[in-house]
């Protein structure tokens, strides 16, 4: 069986689940961030203290989580014309995506954590992607991520497992899957500490945590505990 895991780590709520998802399941999780050149890039000082809070907080988790890993991205962002990589309203595209999709993004981190995981020797690589809360993106679809880790496998000659445990989820189950993982106390440090939100908007914090409350990210994460609460 596969001990050692290498998670796709942003530091908002999706990624956050993952985390403590694998480091339930393996004997040695490590972390990967990227920066790209986002407008939110707010997350990745939240996932910094994410990952110190998840080490005094959880004991019994700490000797899991090994090195994080944070990779310059910043070409994504000079080559992308997008809401999250370009200060611009967010709206509907021509294709009918909205224009915070970045092309190519989700296939690059998996592309680049494969490489840091092959060198490390990670077998499994875990995602917060979700094809069913989600905002359509192409590289988030369950045949997409399958597809990469063919591509993977074959291009490193070494198995490597995509494991993506929210692919089906929608936001309630994920705020769900949280609790059960980590109890109220990892509710309290995702509502506290992470950050989904396009904007980067951190001044006001919100029952389901910190965001501007209408960009795409904060609406399915307020719904979401909405539904969470009202089914608790």
């Amino acid at each position: 069986m596969n001990s050692k895991a290498l998670v796709l780590f942003s530091g908002g709520q999706d990624s956050t689940t993952c985390l403590a998802w694998a480091l339930e399941r393996y004997d040695h999780v490590e972390t990967i961030g990227y920066d790209y050149g986002q407008r939110h890039v707010v997350e990745l000082e939240c996932r910094k203290k994410v990952l110190e809070r998840l080490r005094s907080r959880f004991p019994h988790w700490a000797p899991k989580l090994g090195d994080d890993h944070m990779l310059d991205l910043s070409v994504l962002g000079q080559i992308s014309d997008t809401a999250l990589t370009q200060d611009k309203a967010i709206a509907l595209s021509k294709s009918g995506l909205p224009n915070t999709f970045v092309p190519g993004r989700n296939i690059l981190f998996f592309t680049f954590a494969a490489t840091v995981a092959y060198r490390r020797g990670l077998e499994v690589l875990v995602g917060g992607m979700c094809e069913t809360d989600y905002s359509g993106y192409p590289d988030c679809r369950d045949n997409t991520l399958k597809s990469l880790q063919v591509a993977m496998s074959l291009g490193l000659d070494s198995p490597m497992v995509v494991e993506t445990p929210l692919m089906w989820l929608d936001k309630a189950a994920t705020w769900e899957m949280a609790r059960d993982l980590g109890g109220e106390a990892l509710v309290e440090l995702i509502q506290q500490d992470t950050h989904t939100c396009y904007k980067g908007d951190r001044s006001k914090q919100y029952d389901w945590g910190y965001g501007c409350r209408d960009c795409p990210a904060c609406e399915l994460r307020s719904k979401g505990f909405a539904a969470y609460k009202a089914a608790a």
